[in-house]
């Protein structure tokens, strides 16, 4: 019998199965296979139950780890299930796309040469397997209090928000001028890396925990943000940034040349079958794809185009591979898929008379530290060179598209367009309006799931305080 203490020796970390490059490439579905129970139980069985765990302290929700894996181990599906949802309101979905490596597998003490417990892996398995199972939300002590609060925007920010808020008695009514909630886990992020029924399946579990949903309205269009001030006790904003930066280089207007997020976007409402899908399609089949940026959306960018059929896919970043924000696991995985990538390299100019016809960059080197610590790139004096393209994707990133009508109600804004919010620990995340919160990108900037998350249930208990109701 193996010692449970001991078990890291006798059974090495083991990923779930991926499927092959060839098959993979040909669909947007999940690469990667569930783990059966025992399988889980004994990946889960790795973990030596830190005394202080680093994972823990690591993950933005801090979620609470080592316990849940103990449950596992022990075959306790349910009560891990509970457990999970104690700290985040997404488990399933950060257990596909969070990025482990940088996050709670990277602080595992084992991730030493012997090999992380596979800690995102059996976060999917949990939700995944229990929901399969029968489990639902076990909301039987929540008592009503009466109050209503709307949320306008159905990302992860607004989910979260929902998720502690329905739980405290607090009627949530979900706005999102999209007509399926999650909004760039829907639209945003490839089937491949988070199919589109996962997220559908949240919506059932949220709206049998009596949260409310009115999809395909905007804010400010469709209904003014004076009536829900008028119509509920407080607002929560997490709508996220849709803004794309600019490289600020000639040729960025030619024919040719697509922004990340409509590219994205097209794809997936096509995936979905979506009215009017066929006409927004961006088709990047048997074309010389060269995708500007090394970040998570640049990566998505990358695979999508590999299974269109590109006939090449080269992605710049203009630093080293080890400073690349993107994603580990789904660098290894575009790598694989036969992406090329071409680090130390910074575009200055896309080529082309009537439409893209290649890429002007130059390879760079890293300086002196910048004003927060990173270093700098610097250009390198006659390394410039040409790579042909016929399409090229602009993925340097996100920034904050405020809407007009925050002005006229007085929510104040960071010079760079982000909410600003209050960080007392009496109000968390509460905005310069007295009865408006907000989280998530819109307040921080591009960053995680999971610190949207984090932050939309961090503003719930905000409103939960001003509601007299925590």
């Amino acid at each position: 019998m193996v010692d449970k203490t001991l078990q890291f020796l006798e059974f090495p970390r083991r990923d779930p199965e991926k499927g092959s490059v060839a098959e993979r490439i040909k669909a947007f579905r999940e690469i990667y296979a569930p783990y059966d129970a025992d399988g889980a139980a004994q990946q889960a069985g790795r973990c030596l139950s830190c005394g202080n765990p680093f994972c823990e302290w690591k993950c933005p929700v801090h979620n609470f780890i080592p316990n849940w894996l103990r449950l596992i181990s022990e075959g306790k599906l349910f009560e891990a299930a509970e457990l999970s949802h104690r700290t985040n309101s997404l488990p399933e979905v950060c257990g596909r796309i969070c990025p482990q490596d940088r996050l709670c597998e990277g602080a595992c003490t084992l991730n030493d040469g012997l090999g992380a417990v596979t800690i995102g892996s059996i976060e999917k398995y949990i939700t995944d397997e229990a929901i399969a199972q029968g489990w639902r939300p076990d909301m039987a002590g929540v008592r009503p209090t009466g109050k209503r609060v709307a949320i306008v925007g159905a990302g992860p920010a607004g989910l979260g928000c929902a998720d502690i808020l329905v739980r405290n008695g607090v009627a949530p009514v979900v706005y999102d001028r999209y007509r399926r909630i999650g909004g760039l886990l829907t639209f945003g992020i490839p089937p491949f890396k988070l199919e589109k029924q996962v997220v559908e399946m949240r919506r059932e579990l949220m709206q049998g925990m009596g949260v409310e949903f009115r999809l395909g309205v905007e804010i400010g269009k469709d209904l003014s943000f004076e009536q829900l001030l008028a119509e509920y006790d407080a607002v929560f904003l997490g709508m996220g940034t849709y803004n794309y930066v600019k490289g600020g280089f000639p040729g960025e207007d030619l024919p040719g040349v697509h922004e990340a997020l409509p590219y994205l976007i097209a794809n997936i409402d096509r995936e979905l079958g979506l009215p009017g899908a066929d006409e927004r399609f961006i088709d990047l089949g048997g074309k010389r794809v060269v995708v500007l940026g090394g970040g998570d959306t640049g990566m998505d960018c990358n695979r999508t185009a590999i299974r269109q059929g590109a006939q090449a896919v080269v992605c710049t970043y203009r630093r080293d591979e080890p400073n690349m924000p993107g994603s580990r696991r789904d660098y290894k995985n575009s790598v694989e898929e036969g992406v090329e990538f071409l680090f130390n390299r910074q575009p200055v100019e896309i080529i082309g008379k009537q439409r893209v016809e290649g890429v002007k960059i130059v390879q760079t080197r890293l300086g002196p530290p910048g004003p927060r610590g990173r270093r700098l790139t610097e250009n390198v004096p006659g390394s410039e060179e040409i790579i042909a393209a016929d399409a090229v994707i602009v993925a340097f990133g996100f920034q904050p598209s405020p809407p007009d009508w925050f002005e006229r109600h007085g929510i104040a804004l960071h010079p760079d367009g982000r909410v600003r919010v209050s960080g007392s620990s009496s109000r968390p995340f509460a905005t310069t309006h007295p009865k408006v919160y907000a989280g998530g990108d819109m307040v921080r900037g591009s960053d995680l799931v999971v610190t949207a998350v984090f932050e939309g249930r961090e503003a719930a208990r905000g409103i939960l305080d001003y509601l007299g109701v925590s």
